[in-house]
């Protein structure tokens, strides 16, 4: 009996293995398909990586990317930045029975997420498909066992669906940087495992949910950047776990609930830029582990208590654009960690606590548009870091302190309009670059002081009482670009060595009683945009060299002593738009070109002058008599003669135009395109016929959010193009496709040329010139600094030209490493996308600057602001989608302003780049650092222009021996 049982029992196990083997192979063949599906969809595969996922292999779980369990199954598939581009077909990897970890971030993976996603596997429990281009709706349904779900910057629309309350085991939600409509879904609060929330950068609308106080796990929370309004609940004073708070750029209004002061935990508050009122409540000081409050840009009011005190570990304090009046407490100055203070724009009076900084760790300090009056505290740089200093429009009195001359660490002072008295010491500052102490009362001959000021860009000493003779080779400041020394005593003459800044692109030495004559040497500032003279007692002519700046916008001689003719040679400056030489000794004809003809009155008053239009309220000059008889005979010839040559010249010129021109094409289906071509060459061997092959699946090279690039060919010589399907066509106006026009004109080596057009009612396509290449975010992680730094300078010398040289400027929308191609020439070339327009409709990015993402408005500083992203990216190797940036930061920007505050370099620099760096490597990658934070200052207007940003980086390189060599091991 005993044996029989025993051999039923070997019967069963057998026969349960056979079950177990046969259903573990049908899953393992299940999988294959799956995994082969998804292979299949993947369009571009640049690096390779899938390139060993052979299905005649002995088993996936050797593919790259993918680990199994024990049992051979798929449980983790892991493809994040490998730069894949396709559309995640519905029966593909959201399908495989065993896998827990589905990690698709930073790709380029397009078109809708399958619609069964959240009903096809129960067992996943990690999903990020953050940072692709995904669009459409998020699919409704659950799977209540995920505990990771981030699908933040893509494109998803429509509204949060309610299912995502039955996400019940969630620690972590990520749906910020989408354009998401809508309301908060109430049920949202049904996740009470939820520890990370963020809805950031969306387009929701309606009030936060007060049932909020339900998720008591949550640790972050992050809804900026939306169009919320209301009043911030009271119940979140319930979450007593929260470390980070962020309800930033939104509309919402009330009081700051007092309740906020049971956060005990919480280090990061961040309120700005709402329309919040009433005081700060008393139990806000109570949060001892606070690091960083920002309250800024409200309505807030009312005193700020000494209780601040309590703040033991608070680093920064912006508290600027409100309406807080009262005094500085004096128990700020007992904060040890106190690092950047900002309470600009407010109603503020009284003496600013004078032993300010002597106990702090003060790297910013920002008290400007104030009613602040008293001295400026000696020990304001105490801590040796104090990089920028911001006092301007107040009533403050007393000399500067002159331990402040001796402040290495400052880079940004800004004292003007106050009522400051005695000698200015900044003269020996090496990190200086901005340097404005207008508008006061100081005085003293620094003409002839040595200044030693080797990163100086900016000086102005306007409105003061400085004097003595101007010898500007002592100012040994060989970046400046903006001097104004307007509205002093300065005697003597201007200085020929003056020509020696040539930098200089702003000169202004008007209301002084300066003498003698202009000099020639002037002219040798070659990027000087405005010059002003007037108000001295200058003599003499105007020099002719003046017509030599090719870039003068300005020139303003008034009420001096000038006598002479106008050189006629300066109404032929292109650039000069506005000229004042009024009240000279001026005599003779007006020149009749350039900014002369159409000059005011007021402009050229109070000489002896003849000639202009109209509008100069001159007389006319009289004409020359006596003429030789045989002029009118010659002028007659020559004209014939340059007719003949004008005709044969204009022949070739219009045929070559005409190939040009718009043409209409017919199509084999009825359809009429416009095509226009912006080059010759091109004009000749593109056809209609090619652009049309080039749009097939296979040709495909890139996807992004303004529509599909494909590549292509001319069927006549092969000449290889890229051809740009326009998304969002209906929406563009005819002054949009005139735009697209001048845009053909445009012509830079670090521009990638639009060289065509066609469109019609079904559809618009650019035509651009193929660049053999890889994208930057492709390639970047293997440069060495050199590599990169000539990437820098290549990409600023782009906008620059975009921004500076063209007019109307043109702004590039979405500044990424995305957008830029290294050619085989090792060269830049920032691809051109198209003009970002009004109707254009807004498509939110990493790059693009707060400002613009929360008024939809782009500009110029927009540009710049997505260029420090690039350079930082450059200098640490990391993206602004890190996950990193998510768990204790808000942005990149924000933790690269921490390492550089706290002088961590060694926490900015890539390792690549760090172990090749020589001692000038070095100081170059200090320099890029700084011009990275300025690029990203959360105030657009204290951010560069680009033609700055091109200038600081190509002296850096060229300078870079004459700064302190750096020690990455250590802290600076």
């Amino acid at each position: 009996m005993a044996n029989k049982k025993g051999a039923n029992a070997v019967v069963l196990f057998v026969f349960m293995f056979l079950i177990n083997f046969v259903v573990s192979e049908s899953h393992n063949g299940r999988e294959l398909e799956l995994l082969l599906s998804f292979k299949s969809s993947i369009v571009h595969d640049p690096s390779g990586f899938l390139s060993n996922w052979d299905p005649s292999a002995t088993t996936f779980c050797q593919w790259h990317g993918i680990t199994c369990n024990n049992l051979s199954h798929v449980e983790t598939l892991d493809l994040s930045a490998k730069n894949l581009s396709g559309i995640l077909v519905s029966s593909s990897v959201f399908n495989l029975p065993f896998v827990k970890t589905l990690n698709l971030p930073n790709n380029h993976l397009y078109g809708e997420i399958p619609p069964d996603i959240f009903f096809a596997n129960s067992s996943l429990r990690y999903l990020n498909l953050s940072n692709n281009n995904f669009s459409g709706h998020i699919p409704n349904g659950f799977i209540s066992g995920l505990v990771i779900l981030d699908l933040s910057n893509n494109m998803f629309s429509g509204k949060i669906p309610r299912e995502i309350g039955l996400f019940s085991g969630l620690k972590f939600l990520d749906l910020g940087g989408n354009v998401l409509l809508g309301k908060i879904p109430i049920l949202i609060s049904n996740i009470t495992t939820l520890k990370y929330l963020t809805l950031a950068s969306n387009e929701l609308v309606g009030s936060i949910p007060h049932e909020i106080g339900k998720m008591k796990s949550l640790k972050w929370i992050y809804l900026g950047y939306n169009n919320l309004s209301g009043e911030i609940p009271k119940e979140i004073g319930v979450l007593t776990c929260l470390n980070h708070l962020d309800l930033v750029y939104n509309n919402l209004t009330g009081q700051i609930p007092s309740s906020i002061g049971n956060l005990k935990d919480l280090n990061y508050l961040f309120l700005y830029q709402n329309k919040l009122t009433g005081s700060i409540p008393d139990s806000i000081f109570g949060l001892k582990k606070l690091v960083s409050l920002d309250l800024s840009d409200n309505s807030l009011s009312g005193e700020i208590p000494e209780l601040v005190a309590q703040l033991r570990n608070l680093e920064i304090l912006h508290l600027f654009g409100n309406r807080f009046s009262g005094r500085i407490p004096n128990a700020l100055t007992s904060l040890p960690n106190l690092q950047v203070l900002q309470l600009w724009s407010n109603r503020f009076s009284g003496q600013i606590p004078q032993s300010l900084g002597r106990y702090n760790n003060l790297t910013v300090v920002d008290l400007s548009t104030n009613n602040l009056s008293g001295r400026i505290p000696d020990g304001l740089c105490s801590s040796g870091r104090l990089f920028k200093l911001i006092l301007f429009s107040n009533s403050l009195e007393g000399e500067i302190p002159r331990n402040l001359s001796t402040c290495t660490s400052l880079q940004r002072v800004r004292l003007q309009n106050n009522r400051l008295v005695g000698e200015l010491s900044f003269t020996k500052l090496p990190l200086v670059y901005f340097l404005d102490v207008s508008n006061n009362n100081l005085s003293g001959n620094i003409g002839e002081q040595n200044w030693d000021m080797p990163s100086l860009e900016m000086l102005s000493l306007a409105g003061n009482r400085f004097s003595g003779k101007l010898l500007p080779h002592l100012l040994n400041a060989p970046k400046i670009e903006f001097l104004d020394l307007s509205g002093n005593e300065f005697s003597g003459t201007i200085n020929p060595r003056f020509g020696t800044l040539t930098e200089l692109m702003q000169l202004s030495l008007s209301e002084n009683k300066l003498s003698g004559e202009i000099p020639e040497d002037l002219s040798s500032c070659k990027k000087l945009v405005r010059l002003d003279l007037s108000h001295n007692q200058l003599s003499g002519q105007i020099p002719s060299g003046l017509a030599d700046m090719p870039v003068l916008g300005h020139l303003d001689l008034s009420e001096n002593r000038l006598s002479g003719e106008i050189p006629a040679k300066l109404g032929q400056i292109e650039s000069l738009v506005q000229v004042n030489i009024s009240y000279n000794h001026l005599t003779g004809a007006l020149p009749s070109t350039g900014a002369f003809l159409a000059i005011k009155e007021s402009a050229v008053a109070g000489n002896d002058l003849c000639g202009g239009d109209t509008t100069s309220g001159l007389p006319p000059c009289k004409k020359l008599k006596n003429r030789a008889n045989w002029w009118p005979f010659m002028a007659c010839s020559f004209a014939g003669l340059l007719l003949l040559v004008i005709t044969g010249f204009g022949f070739l010129f219009m045929r070559g135009r005409n190939n040009l021109e718009p043409k209409r094409v017919e199509k084999g289906d009825g359809s009429i395109w416009e095509l226009q071509f912006f080059d010759p060459k091109v004009s000749k061997s593109v056809t209609m016929d090619d652009i049309t092959l080039s749009l097939k699946e296979s040709n495909v090279i890139s996807r992004c959010k303004e529509g599909v690039s494909f590549k292509g060919k001319s069927v006549s010589n092969d000449l290889q193009i890229v051809v740009k399907e326009m998304h969002h066509v209906s929406s563009f106006t005819a002054s949009f496709w005139s735009e697209i026009t001048e845009f053909g004109k445009l012509q830079h080596p670090n521009l990638v040329k639009l060289i065509g057009k066609c469109r019609s009612d079904k559809g618009a396509y650019l035509v651009y010139e193929y660049v053999e290449g890889k994208l930057l975010s492709e390639i970047l992680g293997n440069l060495s600094w050199e590599r990169r730094w000539k990437i820098a300078i290549g990409t600023a010398k782009a906008l620059r030209f975009l921004h500076s040289r063209c007019s109307p400027s043109v702004l590039v929308g979405d500044m990424s490493p995305e957008r830029i191609i290294i050619d085989a020439k090792d060269e830049p070339r920032l691809q051109f996308i198209f003009p970002f327009v009004d109707n254009q409709p807004f498509l939110p990015s990493s790059y693009v600057a707060p400002e613009a993402r929360e008024n939809k408005k782009m500009n110029e500083k927009s540009d710049i602001y997505g260029m420090g992203l690039i350079l930082i990216e450059l200098l640490t190797g990391k993206t602004p989608a890190d996950a990193e940036f998510k768990v204790q930061y808000s942005s990149m920007v924000e933790w690269a302003r921490y390492c550089y505050s706290d002088c961590h370099l060694d926490m900015w620099v890539d390792p690549v780049i760090k172990s090749q760096a020589s001692i000038n490597n070095q100081n170059q990658i200090v320099a890029a650092m700084n011009l990275a934070l300025h690029c990203t200052a959360g105030d657009p207007t204290a951010r560069p222009c680009a033609a700055d940003v091109f200038e600081t980086l190509k002296s850096a390189f060229r300078t870079s021996s004459c700064l302190p060599s750096l020690n990455f091991s250590s802290p600076v």
